[in-house]
């Protein structure tokens, strides 16, 4: 009976071994003990399988296992432990949201010269993984209407060489309760910045204004700025485009029917629905608004970094601009 015990322990322990989708211990090498026997100091914690039958199972060495376990952890292990210590503050500050890509980003601008596999397998270990839904896409705004259309000055040239010159806005959908909310807001397509937003429980004229003008009084556009939209009726209506007018903005609009031609707004709503409106469950439209803020003004902006900005957050791209700028002068 014992024997059979030790037998089907074993067993176990393979199989416990090779899932690697669970526990990640998949392809190991002998070459690497030292890797088998922090899988086997972890395990002799965990899961009370005994250490000689462990060596035994993994062919390494059970005086070599306790010769390694006595000694002062290695220099790679000790860095290990300082980019984890990175990796779980980065991942916390970011309330989970951050992947892989980001964290290896993060460890690297702490001073770590260390590939991405290495970072993943830190990750891995900790359960430092990105929280991430779905989005799902609506189409809000009405473009069969006779208000005044304008032409499409980009033609999906997402692109821009200075900030404050072409700012693209849009309009999303989002449950507050059985309620439904809207979040207009307003990406400079420099810097991929929101610069403007507003939220409400319509999706009136007066939400896209709100959006504009807090826009409007934080950056102050120089004339000229071109203002991208869909070819919704908020963006068409006479006091939306009394408020370009007054600021000398240069109205441009979708093609109707193409989903494509305002792409990069839509990004940013995929982005913030994926990665933060639809993991919560907002008690009431204050609440929602404050959680935006966060979202927008402390993570978005400031610290979540853009593969199109070359891995750098917006502030701190628009930041090294102006100080090139003020360099070259």
């Amino acid at each position: 009976m014992e024997s059979h015990n030790y037998n089907l322990t074993v067993t176990n322990f393979k199989a416990l071994l090779s899932n690697s989708s669970k526990k990640g211990y998949g392809n190991l090498r002998p070459e690497q003990p030292e890797i088998i026997y922090e899988i086997i100091k972890k395990e002799s914690h965990g899961s009370g399988f005994p250490v000689e039958k462990m060596c035994q199972t993994l062919e390494v060495s059970r005086s070599g296992f306790y010769d390694w376990d006595g000694r002062e952890p290695s220099s790679r292990q000790k860095e290990d432990e300082e980019i984890l210590k990175v990796l779980k503050k980065k991942h916390t500050e970011a309330q989970g949201i951050i992947g892989l890509d980001k964290l290896w980003e993060d460890v690297k601008e702490a001073g770590f010269q260390c590939g991405r596999n290495r970072v993943y397998r830190l990750q891995k270990a900790n359960q430092l993984y990105s929280v991430r839904k779905k989005p799902f896409r609506i189409g809000l705004t009405d473009s069969n209407h006779s208000l005044p259309k304008a032409p499409n000055l980009l033609n999906q040239n997402f692109q821009a060489d200075t900030p404050n010159t072409v700012w693209v806005t849009d309009i999303t959908q989002f449950k507050v309760g059985s309620q439904k909310v809207y979040l207009a807001a307003i990406k400079d397509l420099f810097h991929k910045a929101i610069v403007g937003w507003a939220v409400a429980n319509h999706m009136r004229t007066e939400l896209c204004l709100e959006a504009l003008r807090n826009a409007l009084k934080r950056h102050r556009p120089a004339k000229g700025l071109i203002h991208h939209s869909d070819g919704g009726s908020q963006y068409g209506s006479a006091a939306y485009i009394q408020e370009l007018e007054q600021h000398g903005i240069i109205r441009s609009m979708s093609s109707k029917g193409n989903c494509y031609d305002n792409a990069s707004a839509e990004t940013f709503f995929s982005t913030i629905k994926s990665e933060r409106l639809h993991h919560r469950k907002y008690r009431d439209l204050t609440e929602a608004r404050n959680d935006i803020f966060w979202y927008i003004e402390s993570f978005y902006n400031r610290k979540r970094r853009h593969q199109a900005l070359g891995h750098i957050a917006p502030e701190e791209f628009l930041k090294r601009y102006f100080q090139a700028k003020q360099t070259a002068a």
